[in-house]
């Protein structure tokens, strides 16, 4: 018999709800799509809540669960996952927080998260290069470097000169989000202003870590304020990156994390944008088939994802797929363009995917990491479409529109992210 392939294609922040700028329906739901919906017709949609209810999860944190993972429990955490995905060597004792460079006004009140998303890659590189060279915790025995990712992104690595290790039990400076356990989850804001870190538990090593942060914090303003990057940019009238965010503190596990194939039984390829997702990849050792981010020709990325996909699905059983597009405009409350990118992603990467797979022995699972409604102009805990077509799955919805409320109805039924994989591979109850 011929081997089975299966792939799991996640669409970051994919989720909506009705907005009036879409005409009163979803973006995703008025989105032009033939190519998902002609998914539908021949498998069955339902929706999964990703992680639980009440829990908005950040993006690490729906993709552990959505691979079979418990994310309180099993991920090292955000700021490990984002250094692994950018090569550093975490040691034992170190800690690691995914940072963002952000916009402060004159009161320290948060402007804008991510610096407009108008900060480059390579602008964020020379800030954090003069934040690493400045040495800021040298005096308090603690290596500070700050590692520039992708745009606004980054990440704070700790590293104990003293011998004194540090702890991943502390709190959060980014408002936007609180920490539980190793798992992100988006919080609602009423004053958009950075939380004192504080300790998570009473060790002396976490309060040492947390007073280390707030220095950190307080001592790497002077730094941004004085730098050409940010001078530049105001003489251009664009926001100025003089503060920074912290958040999901990790250090590496006392215990390995079971890998993908420990834990499913057979070998997997991720194929990722971002950091934090090759991160997670290596964290579980799938084989890493980074693509980087998308770039200014969306279709021509989306088409060389697709080729990457069906390339990797000829070599490994299983292939997890992430497309970050429908998540940006979700933040920024923007659903036409939200709407627009759920078409390219259906024209450029689900077209090439249809008409490349032996659907003779494929199947796919459509999915969404978390929701990002454009109204909430952030990560809620909404139920996301989950669609499972090819191989062994019959028709069991009539044939609809792809978005949320034919998922809402559909003959898949509800579902945890935990169940995905399983449903994939047939190893829980799907309509057959």
């Amino acid at each position: 018999m011929a081997t089975m392939r299966y792939a799991l294609v996640i669409l970051d922040g994919l989720g909506d709800r009705p907005h009036p700028d879409t005409g009163g329906v979803s973006p995703v739901e008025a989105a032009a799509t033939p190519n998902l919906d002609a998914l539908v017709a021949r498998g069955t949609i339902g929706r999964v809540t990703v992680v639980g209810p009440g829990v908005a999860p950040e993006s690490d944190a729906g993709v552990f669960a959505l691979l079979g993972y418990d994310p309180v429990t099993d991920s090292p955490g955000r700021g490990v996952l984002e250094a692994l995905g950018v090569g550093l060597d975490l040691a034992p004792g170190d800690v690691a927080l995914r940072l963002n460079f952000a916009t402060a006004d004159g009161t320290g009140a948060i402007l804008d998260s991510r610096v407009g998303r108008s900060l480059t890659t390579e602008q964020s590189r020379s800030l954090a290069e003069s934040l690493t060279r400045a040495d800021l915790l040298h005096e308090d025995g603690i290596r500070a470097e700050v590692r520039a990712t992708v745009g606004h992104r980054g990440v704070l690595w700790l590293r104990p000169t003293d011998g004194r290790p540090l702890s991943k039990e502390v709190s959060n400076s980014d408002p936007f989000y609180e920490k539980v356990g190793g798992m992100g989850q988006a919080r609602q804001v009423t004053d958009p202003r950075p939380l004192p870190v504080r300790p998570l538990d009473p060790s002396e090593s976490a309060a040492r870590t947390a007073q280390a942060i707030d220095r950190f914090l307080e001592r790497a303003g002077p730094v941004l304020a004085g730098h050409t990057v940010n001078a530049r940019r105001a003489m251009a009238g664009q926001m100025v990156a003089n503060s920074l965010l912290v958040r999901n503190a990790g250090a590496l596990p006392d215990h390995p994390i079971p890998s993908f194939e420990v834990r499913h039984g057979l070998v997997g390829t991720a194929v990722t944008e971002m950091p934090v997702e090759r991160g997670i990849a290596r964290c579980l050792s799938l084989v890493d088939r980074f693509v980087g981010p998308m770039g200014r020709d969306r279709d021509a990325a989306l088409v060389e994802r697709a080729r990457v996909t069906l390339e990797s699905l000829q070599s490994t059983p299983f292939v997890y797929v992430h497309l970050k597009g429908p998540d940006e405009p979700g933040h920024d409350g923007d659903a036409r363009t939200k709407r627009d990118i759920v078409e390219a992603l259906d024209r450029s990467f689900f077209g090439p995917f249809l008409a490349g797979a032996d659907w003779s022995t494929t199947r796919i699972a459509v999915t969404a990491d978390h929701a990002t409604p454009c109204i909430v102009k952030g990560h809620a805990d909404d139920p996301v479409p989950l669609l499972l077509a090819g191989a062994g799955v019959m028709a069991a919805d009539p044939s609809g529109k792809f978005g949320e409320p034919l998922a809402a109805r559909g003959a898949l039924g509800e579902h945890r992210g935990r169940e995905v994989v399983d449903l994939l591979l047939g190893r829980a109850a799907a309509p057959r």
